[in-house]
């Protein structure tokens, strides 16, 4: 394996066992260039770490975390063994296309950008499968600023948004501005990593096609809203805040996101009180945060506006962060 390959394949691993080697052999068929993989094993309890050990390629590295990081924490760890001239982010139970990197890494050199970002296949449960983005609107747009970024992101406005894109960055770019994910989310790591480069002046341009294949997983984190994952993106976006000046369009879209997210945080708490049978409480929420009410009409309204109820899973975030 060269010692400085093109590209450093990132995948963070927690009880993957299933999907790992689709991962893996994915990032191994790349065409074109030359890349390596660190696989990040977040102290799985199922049989991801070896599976990873049992491969023979010199191109495959596996990290065994000693404990358990995060899925931040644990990217952060590739990150600084990363070797190659750009990291290719990849989930633990997606798959890439054979020329995506190839593509995207071109790309970037034609518009000399530090980040590049592309379409995606969603497959789902039952192996059907159907684009994220019209790849007429992404070509049109072209390249991605930071309050499109910022404002794709603004909660409950659409089913998916550019926060689901898995970005390629220029290492030397994130070293030198010293960007890494932040170790204190349990989600939306991905988004403030993205933000944070952009916020930086790195330029990203879009790759319309799809080359990315995304598995909806049942029982990921980010598909049960928990308070703790809403106070977690408050802190995060505060940070992000205050490492970063914001340009006017990029400050009105972050203040749309926060107040979203503001808005997402009385809608669980409500969703908590409707649960425990308290009236009081939901009551007083509604009546402190009226716009929460208005996401009732989602999917479980019905047993919501009883207001007694017991309710199942909140599908807000797709699949998102998967420790």
């Amino acid at each position: 394996m060269p010692s400085h390959p093109q590209a450093t394949f990132l995948l963070a691993a927690f009880n993957a066992q299933d999907t790992i080697a689709r991962a893996i052999d994915s990032a191994l068929s790349q065409t074109g260039i030359s890349v390596e993989v660190v696989v990040v094993d977040d102290c799985s309890a199922d049989r991801t770490a070896d599976i990873v050990a049992a491969y023979s390629d010199p191109r495959v590295r596996l990290i065994r975390l000693e404990k358990n990081r995060g899925p931040g924490g644990a990217r952060n760890a590739g990150l600084n063994a990363a070797r190659g001239d750009w990291i290719v982010i990849l989930d633990a139970d997606d798959a890439v296309s054979p020329d995506r990197t190839e593509r995207m890494m071109a790309r970037a050199k034609a518009a000399q950008a530090q980040i590049v970002v592309d379409n995606l296949d969603v497959i789902s449960l039952e192996g059907d499968t159907r684009r994220m983005f019209d790849e007429t609107d992404l070509s049109a747009l072209g390249t991605l600023s930071l309050a499109a970024f910022i404002d794709s992101n603004v909660l409950f406005q659409t089913e998916h948004n550019y926060g689901y894109m898995k970005p390629i960055f220029e290492r030397r770019f994130l070293e030198e501005h010293g960007l890494q994910y932040d170790a204190d989310l349990p989600i939306g790591e991905d988004y403030l990593l993205l933000v944070s480069a952009l916020a930086k002046g790195g330029r990203c341009v879009i790759e319309p096609t799809a080359g990315y294949a995304y598995h909806i997983r049942s029982g990921s984190i980010s598909r049960v809203l928990k308070l703790q994952h809403v106070d977690a993106m408050l802190a995060g976006d505060a940070r992000f805040l205050k490492e970063n000046r914001l340009d006017a369009a990029s400050m009105m879209a972050q203040n749309r996101r926060h107040r979203s997210i503001e808005i997402a945080r009385s809608f669980v708490i409500l969703v908590d009180q409707l649960k425990a049978r308290s009236v009081t409480g939901a009551i007083r929420t509604a009546w402190k945060n009226p716009a929460a009410v208005r996401h009732l009409s989602m999917p479980i309204a019905v047993r919501l506006q009883r207001m007694m109820a017991p309710l199942g899973a909140i599908g807000l975030f797709g699949k998102g962060t998967r420790q």
